[in-house]
């Protein structure tokens, strides 16, 4: 079986290290806010190039208290994309907010800073832009966007730690940022896990007040917050993972383009790279008219497989009344016939090639 990421490989070359720092913690008993939060706040920050990073519960925590920090709230509606896991409208409609999706690059599957203006309306106060299976969104055209329009740009980075636009990082290109944790993420916590990155001290401040149920200090509290902080455990085991992000990256880059040379003839569109930044390839996705043969295939050779994602948000039943009648005819294309393969740092080049022989298999019969 090749799974889609070999989380149980990854564990086995770092297990010391985490277990002793899982064990030190416990001995210490400073389980909440403790010294690895504070210490991977610190090392986050400096690696992505940012003022600020906050651990927070999770990815979607992190885009949610993002948007009340930026001042997003009723009666606002924030551009966003429709491809991309429901967590991105979900924080939109949290702070009670209209997420308005626009289409998207055929080829990058980002959002395509025309259709972001083309969107805008006097009620728009953000955009939302996601980097997408780890790939840079068009920031220069987005930005250039929303200063001219005074939005607030909120970035998407739940599947881009370690992307990057002429050597900026994602998470530091707008007004704000979310990470996720999530274990199969370029790095990830073992369970859930998030963080919120700013260079505005303000927006900082009011972060890290709401993810501690709206309090500054103990027991004093100015806000109605939320119970959104970064576990200890969790930050343990980050910290590990951190100082070997740019080496994980470079692994599941390395198996990417593989791939994509071994695919290369085949009627299929591989993953395309735009070029303009450092794509990390959380997902390694490409396009087939023959998607559910060749998914059947991999499935019977027990190859692990997966569509991210199926059902564009603008078609999901919680959106469909109110995006009734809209049409994102490059998005749901993109959806129809869209596959990610296994990709991790440790998948071997005999699993890759495994993995297109079976491709080449199917496309010839």
């Amino acid at each position: 079986m090749i799974p889609m990421v070999n989380l149980k490989a990854q564990y086995a070359e770092i297990q010391a290290e985490i277990e002793q720092g899982l064990q030190e913690t416990i001995a210490n008993c400073s389980f909440i806010l403790g010294p690895n939060v504070q210490a991977f706040e610190q090392e986050a920050a400096a690696y992505l190039g940012v003022k600020h990073a906050i651990g927070v519960a999770s990815g979607t925590d992190a885009l949610h208290l993002a948007l009340i920090a930026e001042g997003i709230g009723p009666g606002d509606e924030v551009i966003t994309t429709p491809f991309t896991f429901i967590a991105t409208a979900e924080a939109i409609k949290y702070v009670g907010a209209t997420p308005v999706f626009v289409d998207i690059d055929p080829k990058t599957f980002n959002i395509r800073p025309d259709a972001i203006a083309q969107a805008i309306t006097p009620k728009t106060k953000a955009v939302m832009p996601v980097h997408l299976f780890g790939q840079p969104a068009d920031m220069l055209g987005i930005q250039k966007i929303c200063q001219a329009h005074g939005l607030k740009l909120i970035e998407d980075c739940c599947q881009s730690f370690g992307a990057s636009i002429d050597g900026k990082q994602t998470g530091g290109l707008g007004d704000s940022a979310g990470f996720s944790f999530f274990p199969s993420k370029n790095l990830g916590a073992f369970g859930d896990g998030g963080l919120a990155t700013t260079n505005s001290d303000e927006t900082a401040a009011k972060i890290k007040m709401l993810r501690n149920h709206g309090s500054n200090v103990r027991y004093y509290h100015d806000a109605i917050g939320f119970n959104s902080r970064l576990d200890e455990m969790q930050a343990v085991i980050l910290r590990v993972k951190l100082k070997r992000i740019e080496q994980y990256n470079q692994g599941r880059r390395r198996a990417a383009h593989l791939y994509s040379s071994l695919l290369a003839d085949l009627p299929l569109e591989t993953p395309y790279e735009d070029g303009m930044g450092v794509h990390v390839f959380h997902q390694y996705t490409l396009l087939s008219d023959r998607r559910d043969d060749l998914m059947q295939a991999l499935q019977a050779a027990q190859i692990g497989c997966a569509i991210y994602y199926p059902v564009p948000l603008h078609q999901q039943n919680v959106f469909k009344a109110e995006c009734a009648g809209v049409k994102l005819p490059v998005t749901e294309s993109v959806a129809a016939r869209c596959l990610s393969l296994p990709i991790c740092p440790s998948l071997s080049d005999e699993n890759i090639q495994r993995i297109t022989d079976v491709i080449r298999q199917t496309l010839s019969v």
